[in-house]
């Protein structure tokens, strides 16, 4: 059984072409800006069979196109690596083009052979620098990085997602370090910028949680263009979200 939130047909933004995205429970991050808090405890959600949602998937595959499919995301899916592996194989032999994104910092035997399954991941790296992405995610960004290396060491394609949030990422020695350490991967097929929102806000309100970055503005356009133009020094592609 997986453990599943939310489901978005039509989805635009987490992949390719039009995608199911299926939002699954669980994660070891405690990301400041989560927008999706309620995805986190690994409890939550609804245990789902498999079949249901490769069904879902299939009745779905008519929309896809020929670049579309369909991406897991969460909360963070590798948290339900195992359950997730047997699932990714009917996919892909249904044909179904399959995304992962993910944060990174799972490793272990199944997240492995998840990675080796999936044709594209989205790897979101919260920071680049160590302690900068503890104080952001509660967690070190040490596993992130071994997870990009071993994605880059097994030539898998992947996009590199960076949210912008002001005061905690968005400095120009922020952008530069994660330019420094993964600039030249070959495997990196586009960087997806990604402007801080508040979007997820009235969630802490309805779960009676406190949003510790209450005070911090969304970004500038001007603070947009200026992080697109400094990671366009690294990434051939950078693409704002």
């Amino acid at each position: 059984m997986i453990r599943v939130h939310s489901y978005e047909s039509m989805g635009t933004f987490d992949g390719p072409g039009l995608r199911l995205v299926v939002f699954l429970q669980g994660c070891p991050f405690r990301c400041l800006y989560c927008a999706n808090p309620d995805t986190i405890e690994a409890g939550g959600g609804r245990e789902t069979d498999e079949a249901e949602i490769l069904r879902m998937a299939v009745d779905q595959k008519p929309f896809y196109g020929r670049r579309g499919g369909v991406t897991f995301s969460g909360g963070e899916p590798t948290f339900q690596a195992a359950a997730l592996v047997p699932l990714v194989r009917k996919l892909k032999e249904a044909g179904i083009h399959v995304c992962l994104d993910s944060n990174g910092g799972v490793w272990n035997p199944a997240v492995e052979e998840l990675l080796g399954l999936v044709d594209l991941v989205l790897l979101d790296v919260k920071q680049a620098d160590p302690e900068r992405h503890r104080a952001l995610t509660g967690r070190s960004n040490s596993q992130t990085l071994r997870t990009a290396a071993w994605l880059e060491e097994h030539g898998k394609p992947f996009w590199l997602r960076y949210v912008l949030v002001p005061g905690y990422s968005d400095a120009e020695a922020d952008i530069r370090t994660l330019g420094r350490l993964l600039g030249g991967y070959r495997s990196i097929q586009r960087v997806e910028l990604l402007p801080y929102h508040t979007l997820g806000v009235h969630k802490y309100e309805a779960m009676g949680l406190e949003y510790r970055l209450r005070d911090v503005r969304e970004n500038t356009p001007e603070q947009i263009d200026r992080a697109a133009a400094l990671l366009r020094e690294y990434f051939p592609t950078v693409v704002v979200n």
